[in-house]
């Protein structure tokens, strides 16, 4: 079955905010060998939920933070396994690494996934830091 997947780019302090993935052993996902890298806030859109009511809960879940959904500015596919959305957020309230989503609470799922660290990458940093997916990362460069 195919899955959606929905994401925000949140701007705060000068930067974006972003979860560090960290000590992540290749070996555990041969889909991502190559390590740390950065993403998107988000996660699976669950159902009877809009797109970005996903994103609210995802964010808020993450990162601890409640967000404003703007305007979607990334979408990809791949065919029979992921759709993807990255929609502009605008920061209301909370205090970042808050979150309390099963990333955060020693969850076994998890154990073998590395560190989640929500951190905000200043806009200067974005073209240095491996932030995936690539191809949203590209966008995100032409819009600076």
């Amino acid at each position: 079955m195919k899955r959606t997947r929905v994401a925000g780019l949140i701007e705060m302090e000068n930067g974006y905010a972003l979860m560090h993935r960290m000590n992540v052993k290749p070996s555990d996902n041969p889909k991502k060998p190559y390590g740390d890298y950065y993403v998107f806030p988000g996660g699976g859109l669950e159902e009877n939920e809009t797109l970005e009511e996903c994103a609210k809960r995802e964010i808020l879940e993450e990162f601890g933070i409640n967000v404003d959904v703007k305007e979607q500015i990334c979408f990809r596919t791949i065919e029979n396994e992921l759709d993807e959305y990255l929609y502009r957020c605008e920061y209301i309230s909370g205090k970042l690494g808050t979150g309390t989503g099963p990333e955060f609470s020693n969850d076994p799922k998890y154990a073998d996934r590395g560190s989640y660290i929500p951190v905000i990458v200043p806009k200067s940093e974005i073209k240095n830091i491996r932030l995936l997916p690539e191809n949203f990362k590209e966008n995100i460069l032409k819009i600076l």
